[in-house]
């Protein structure tokens, strides 16, 4: 079975917890130990001392009993629970603070056993029946060691005291290993399973689902994360969809001049045309050719705008509506249409690419003609504003219908109202146009209103040379 990363390193995690837990009890017990045999011993040392520096006065020649330091003897072996012994040198026990071994002789006592201690652990010379803390004091006088006072203090004193430091230390390790198990579960709530999900999100676009929702709803720097995958694969199948749909725009465009041009070389070679017609016939294949030619170059003049570099230089923008507007002559004599020219001023410079803002004039102007109506009129206005040139073409055409006003700039889109008089258009100019600007960093607007006509706004950066 396969175990998920966060998964193994819970488990790792207990097996280290449990063994680093029976580690530090046993060290922890050894120390604790060795401390409590240690400060005990110390104190009982001490008093051991001191009731030895009594006793040394009776070896001393002062004149004291025995007998008198009973009671003080009782006391301080009630106090500290213990056993409280005063021997001489040869192990013979001479006061005994409970006064129940007065006499007994320690057959084996032999002061040199504790070596360089004061303590020893054990049954002091099998005097007990189970094991005692045993330290011990001399009794000295005229420079003459004459005997020792020895406390008893039973194990079982000492080991209740480090059961007691090792249980707070247990508990503590107890109280940290959960607090830190708390934690790896707020972890996985907080990182890791949002990270799964992240993960399983960035899986399926890999395996072609756009569709896919990462779902984690999170204020953080996870949620962020997911929101800009999720808007990210939503820009993607937006992508998807549209180049589906340029590539079915395309196909389609493609196959209905390839159609015409199929049926009308077919109908000429059976003779279903007559030899006099052959003339019209063939003028519509051409006619189709041509549109087969302005669509390939058109998407061609897509793919350069968004590959060649711009070539930007400074020239009258007037100067250019002037010439561009000229070679629409013949279109507009057919029509009965004027062109009017409102320039801000006599001359205006720009900084942009020369061959590609007149191309954008050139589609502006021929959409307004080619959707404008019979002896109309036309209105290219300029205007500057914030270090900006705003350049307009307004008609009075056909139109355009709120709702399709944000598709106008779309590949291939025509509007419904556009279909009937746009028959040889590719849908590709307005595209065209908008890719041209946005490549110079500029932007274009449309304003339109049904049965009154359109107008366009595009703006460029003033020459800040001239």
């Amino acid at each position: 079975m396969r175990l998920s990363l966060y998964l193994k390193f819970i488990l790792a995690y207990i097996i280290f917890g449990v063994a680093g837990f029976v580690a530090i009890a046993t060290i922890s017990s050894q120390l604790t130990y060795s401390y409590l045999v240690e400060s005990r011993s110390q104190t009982l040392y001490d008093e051991a001392n001191l009731i030895a520096s009594t006793y040394s006065t009776v070896y001393e020649g002062q004149n004291i009993s025995l007998e008198e330091s009973y009671p003080q003897l009782r006391a301080v072996a009630t106090f500290l629970n213990a056993k409280i012994w005063v021997m001489n040198k040869n192990g013979k026990i001479i006061v005994d603070a409970e006064n129940k071994r007065v006499s007994d002789v320690i057959s084996d006592f032999d002061p040199t056993a504790t070596g360089n201690k004061s303590y020893m652990v054990g049954r002091y010379f099998n005097s007990f029946d189970e094991d005692y803390l045993s330290v011990s004091a001399p009794i000295t006088g005229n420079f003459r060691t004459y005997g020792y006072v020895v406390i008893h203090l039973p194990m079982r004193n000492v080991t209740q005291s480090q059961y007691h430091i090792l249980n707070i230390v247990y508990i503590t390790s107890l109280i940290v290993f959960l607090l830190s198990m708390i934690i790896l579960i707020v972890f996985q709530r907080i990182v890791y399973s949002p990270l799964k999900k992240i993960t399983d999100g960035a899986k399926a676009y890999a395996e072609g689902d756009l569709k896919y929702e990462i779902k984690v709803n999170s204020n953080d720097e996870m949620g962020y994360l997911a929101a800009t995958l999720n808007y990210m694969s939503d820009k993607l199948d937006d992508t998807e969809n549209y180049q589906k749909k340029f590539i079915s725009n395309v196909s389609h465009d493609f196959r209905s001049p390839l159609t015409s041009i199929k049926g009308y070389l077919e109908a000429i070679l059976d003779g279903t045309i007559p030899p006099e017609m052959l003339e019209k016939y063939l003028n519509r294949v051409i006619d189709e050719t041509k549109r087969l030619t302005k669509l390939t170059e058109s998407i061609l003049s897509l793919d350069s705008i968004e590959s060649v570099k711009l070539n930007k230089t400074n020239f009258d923008i007037n100067e250019m509506i002037r010439n561009t507007a000229s070679s629409f002559e013949v279109q507009c004599t057919s029509k009965n249409i004027t062109i009017e020219l409102i320039f801000i001023n006599v001359s205006q410079y720009v900084f942009a690419d020369f061959g590609k803002i007149e191309q954008v004039l050139y589609n502006l102007i021929d959409n307004a003609i080619k959707f404008s109506s019979q002896n109309s009129s036309i209105i290219i206005q300029t205007s500057i504003k914030k270090e900006k040139l705003f350049v307009s073409v307004k008609d009075t055409g056909i139109g355009i219908a709120k709702n399709e006003q944000s598709k106008v700039f779309d590949r291939f889109y025509k509007s419904d109202l556009s279909r009937g008089k746009d028959k040889k258009g590719t849908g590709l100019g307005l595209a065209i146009v908008k890719e041209i600007l946005q490549t110079h960093g500029e932007n274009i607007d449309v304003i339109s209103t049904v049965g009154i006509g359109t107008e366009f706004i595009f703006s460029l950066p003033i020459s800040k040379e001239i």
